[in-house]
Order: C-alpha cells, then sequence, then structure tokens
C-alpha cells in the first residue's frame, strides 16, 4: 500500500490542481453572473436638437457625442465630450450653456453639468463653475461650488448659488468682490 501511495501522488497533485483550477474558473462565471452590462441603446455622433413647445423653439443642444441609456433602471442621457445649450424665453432672449461633460438624468429632469461651466446671456452677464445642475422643470441653476460672476456692473466671487436661466433671481453665498451700485 505504500508503495501504491508514493507512486500514486503525483497523480493525486495533478488531479487536485486541475480540481482547483476548473473550480476558480466556475467561481469567476458566477462572479461575472451579477455584473450588468452597462452600454447605451443609443449612440450618436455630431448631434444638434432643437427642443419645441408649442410651435415656438425653447432649446438648441449641440454636441460631439450623445449616449441614451434609456433601458437602464434610472435612464439618462450622457454627453462625455461636452455640450453647447441654447435656451431661448418667450420673448426669444438667449443664455448660453457650454460644459466639458454633462448627464441628463430623465426621471428627475436634472442636468448635471461639469468641466469649465460657462453661462452667459445677451446682457453680458457670465457665470463660471466647475459643476452646476439644472432643474430643466423649474428652469432653475444651483451649485454648492465656487464660482465667479461677471456683468457689467463688476465681477464677484462666491462658493454656492442658485439662480434663474435669465439671470433676474440671484441667491448667492460666501461672496466677495466689487460691484457698481446705482
Amino acid at each position: 500500500m505504500n508503495r501504491f501511495l508514493r507512486n500514486s501522488t503525483p497523480l493525486f497533485a495533478v488531479i487536485f490542481c486541475l480540481t482547483i483550477a476548473s473550480c476558480e474558473s466556475n467561481f469567476k462565471d458566477v462572479q461575472k453572473m451579477g455584473v450588468s452590462e452597462f452600454t447605451p441603446s443609443g449612440d450618436a455622433d455630431s448631434i444638434n436638437l432643437k427642443y419645441t413647445d408649442s410651435g415656438r423653439i425653447t432649446a438648441n443642444l449641440i454636441s460631439p457625442k450623445m449616449l441614451d441609456y434609456a433601458t437602464v433602471e434610472f435612464p439618462f442621457t450622457e454627453f462625455p465630450n461636452g455640450m453647447h445649450l441654447t435656451l431661448f424665453d418667450k420673448n426669444g432672449k438667449e443664455t448660453y450653456i457650454d460644459a466639458k461633460y454633462a448627464i441628463s438624468h430623465k426621471t428627475t429632469n436634472i442636468i448635471d453639468l461639469q468641466g469649465d461651466v460657462k453661462i452667459s446671456n445677451q446682457n453680458g452677464e457670465v457665470l463660471e463653475t466647475e459643476q452646476l445642475y439644472y432643474d430643466q422643470k423649474n428652469e432653475w441653476f444651483f451649485t454648492e461650488k465656487k464660482f465667479k460672476f461677471t456683468s457689467p456692473k463688476g465681477v464677484s466671487y462666491g462658493e454656492g448659488i442658485d439662480f434663474s436661466k435669465d439671470f433676474k433671481k440671484v441667491n448667492s453665498q460666501k461672496i466677495s468682490g466689487q460691484v457698481q451700485s446705482e
């Protein structure tokens, strides 16, 4: 019996190694089953979308790349290479928005703008920050990040601001700078 065990030890080692290797492979397959594929249901290049309401253009979105994730649990649209958005009010006045990255959440109607975000209008008012959220339903912008606001009256800096898309209503926090008073 001792002779049998001595001669079969290499055989047992080979069988043991093969069993462990096959178990590891199966374990990796089981792990992959828990990971869902996250691919866009739509992919577009060089887009130029016009949004309308009652026959009137309300917004124009231009982006080099758009990825639409409409089939995931919380659907969203991503603009990984940046975007330019022009908003039109009822009087035809325009507000311009630029960002290096944007993601629009369909269930909340919130757009998350990131990377050198710049908002300007025809009155010469410009807001610059690193991240800004836009509530499409209420036409309201907000951030807790640092910002720079430039207007014909002067320049101010702060951390945390929220405002209407036409800059008529502005609530800012921790501000500093020089602004001309009337």
